[in-house]
């Protein structure tokens, strides 16, 4: 497979990279399979948080005995320095391993000081020092933070969601973390799902030699589909530029990422999909969204209690609850037209 250099790191990672987030939806057995074969076909660069559930464990079953041929990237959301040291503990020991190549922030509304000692960056210094991590980064939904970030010379990478549809204005990324020589890894490459056109967005992202796309694989075809792309990697053409405008026109700019940060909701809601039902009904099996549990899941909708959680912890600004009672209108509306 082919690799390339991670910013200042130095580290060679494989061009196509596993997201593991998914994999904590699957059980333990699939879960290890799916790794196992990601591992074996060449796959070296594995992306997951503290905060993905037994992802950690799953990777540790998995790929504790190749330890030496994969790198390995987790996240702390932690607070402080104290709870970044504890959430690496937790980590390190669900991992199977006594150090992590790479420890992020786990998007941060903003940068931690670097000057307070109590601070989530004075942890991750701490960390680093003492042999259990090898490089420091960031992970980001603000584009303001991001670039912050990038230009700050504090952090080694900065991962951001940057997909096909992504703005000019966020695709300046790029250009800014070349310059500072940090690594840029990609998180939702294929807009949470919402891009699935799986080609074009390889293609796209073999534009950048400085971008690693970490995609986030939850099944052995989704994987084997990966492979083979990376086996033949497409070139970016007038197709797939045309199909790029197409989702551009068709999702416009105000649509819910899928990002989950707006979470937990106290009337049970399943915003990171409940925001987005529109679209998921026009673009997966809508079927599968017609069941007597999808049914009563839209109607805690109007159980919204108003209490501002997931608008004020939205990234990109979304006034949330308008979304989901338009998004319940609409599924109502697409029930009654197809079933």
């Amino acid at each position: 497979m082919e690799t390339m250099r991670l910013g200042r790191t130095d580290l060679q990672v494989t061009r196509t990279a596993f997201g593991v987030l998914p994999l904590q939806r699957v059980e333990m057995d699939e879960a290890v399979s799916i790794l196992r074969r990601a591992q074996e076909a060449g796959i070296t660069f594995y992306d997951t948080a503290r905060a993905y559930t037994d992802s950690e464990a799953k990777i540790g079953a998995a790929l504790a005995g190749v330890r030496d041929r994969v790198v390995l990237a987790t996240k702390t959301h932690a607070s402080d320095r104290a709870g970044v040291l504890d959430h690496l503990a937790t980590s390190l020991e669900a991992l199977r391993t006594d150090h992590v190549d790479l420890l992020q922030l786990h998007n941060p509304s903003a940068l931690p000081d670097p000057d307070d000692p109590d601070s989530t960056y004075a942890g991750l210094v701490e960390a680093r020092k003492a042999g259990k991590v090898r490089f420091i980064g960031i992970t980001a939904h603000r584009l303001d933070v991001a670039a912050a970030a990038a230009r700050s010379g504090l952090y080694d990478t900065v991962q951001f969601p940057i997909s096909p549809i992504s703005t000019a204005e966020e695709l300046e990324l790029v250009e800014v973390c070349r310059q500072a020589d940090v690594g840029l890894i990609a998180m939702k490459a294929l807009c949470g799902g919402l891009f699935s056109d799986a080609r074009t967005a390889f293609a796209f992202f073999r534009q950048f030699d400085n971008v690693v796309p970490i995609w986030g694989i939850q099944r052995m075809g989704e994987l084997e589909e990966f492979l083979a792309l990376d086996a033949a990697p497409p070139a970016f053409d007038a197709r797939d530029a045309a199909a790029i405008g197409r989702y551009r026109r068709e999702l416009g700019g105000d649509f819910c990422r899928g990002c989950g940060y707006c979470l937990p909701c106290p009337a049970d809601i399943p915003i990171p999909m409940a925001a987005r039902m529109s679209l998921l009904l026009r673009r997966a099996v809508w079927q599968s969204f017609m069941t007597d549990d999808w049914r009563r899941k839209m109607a805690r909708i109007e159980d919204c209690t108003g209490c501002g959680h997931c608008t004020s912890h939205c990234p990109y600004g979304l006034d949330t609850p308008e979304l989901l009672k338009a998004m319940l209108a609409d599924y109502r509306a697409f029930a009654a037209e197809h079933t």
